[in-house]
């Protein structure tokens, strides 16, 4: 019985598969056959696995097509193990390709500035969304650190914010001269919605810290009310501060402090750095980056 035949019967007998999943896992398993060509399955390494799945994501299989197909393979040869002899199942700890980051849609500086500037202030919490919303941009805060601020994590009357981020890293970030208006407005409404021992800067109605749940959909209904043709959600407000600083500053090692990243490499894949002005500066900069005219003639 060939290894493919053990496997129709299998997932006929003993795991009595529908048709169309039966279908799906013979079609991933011929599709290794295929990759194997002359290889017999016996034979196969981990090394040749891998190999396998670089072919399949350079021909453009997706993330999760391709950790299908592990799966499958994985299940196959724990299978011929079992029953077929084979000594090893080469698929065991081999994993899928992650997934490509996605970037949430660039807002310009205009577009930032006026959905913050159109927020009606006309009452208590919607003076607390701008304090929110200008915080998040000012200072490219995620939204659990929006929520988890409090009143005693401002420094250098209120310049200043302390801000514990990814793995328990705090940070301080710079808070701008709007955000800060926009604190002041929103404090004097906090004083008289906030119950007995909240810490929390942004209140719920009850007076009680805002779950990042509400965050969002504060910020989604405001983007209906604003009749904004894209919805913004908070982190699009932090993408937004970090473009639009990278931009002014041209600094990337700033801009991976203030966004609290531990790699300059993810600071770098998330703010679309422009490599066309990094090429410039560096032409411009690097004492390396040209030879010198009396160089150039030898």
């Amino acid at each position: 019985m060939t290894p493919l035949e053990r496997l129709d019967r299998y997932l006929t007998g003993e795991q009595g598969k529908s048709p169309a999943t039966r279908a799906a896992y013979l079609a991933d398993a011929r599709l290794l056959l295929a990759l194997a060509g002359d290889t017999a399955m016996e034979n196969l390494t981990p090394r040749e696995i891998r190999g396998f799945v670089r072919r399949m994501k350079s021909q453009g299989h997706d993330h999760r097509s391709i950790a299908r197909r592990l799966s499958a393979w994985r299940g196959w040869f724990k299978l011929l193990v079992r029953e077929a002899g084979f000594a090893t199942n080469p698929v065991e700890g081999i994993k899928a390709p992650r997934a490509a980051r996605k970037l949430p849609r660039p807002i310009g500086v205009d577009e930032a500035q006026g959905f913050l500037e159109n927020l009606d202030e006309d009452d208590p919490l919607a003076r607390r969304d701008r304090a929110m919303y200008e915080l998040a941009y000012s200072a490219g805060l995620r939204v659990s650190e929006l929520v988890g601020a409090g009143l005693a994590d401002f420094r250098d009357e209120g310049r200043t914010l302390q801000v514990l981020g990814k793995g328990g890293k705090s940070r301080q970030v710079p808070v701008g001269d709007y955000a800060r208006q926009a604190l002041d407005n929103w404090l004097m409404d906090r004083a008289s919605l906030v119950q007995p021992g909240e810490t929390a800067l942004f209140l719920n109605q009850r007076g009680r810290r805002m779950s990042t749940r509400a965050v969002q959909l504060r910020l989604a209904e405001w983007s209906t009310k604003l009749g904004l043709a894209d919805r913004l959600h908070p982190h699009r407000l932090r993408h937004a501060c970090a473009s639009h600083f990278l931009q002014g500053s041209q600094d990337l090692r700033a801009t991976q402090e203030l966004l609290g990243h531990s790699s300059i490499a993810t600071t770098q894949v998330y703010t679309r750095l422009d490599f066309q002005h990094l090429a410039s500066v560096y032409d411009a900069a690097h004492p390396r980056a040209h030879t010198s005219d009396d160089e150039a003639d030898i």
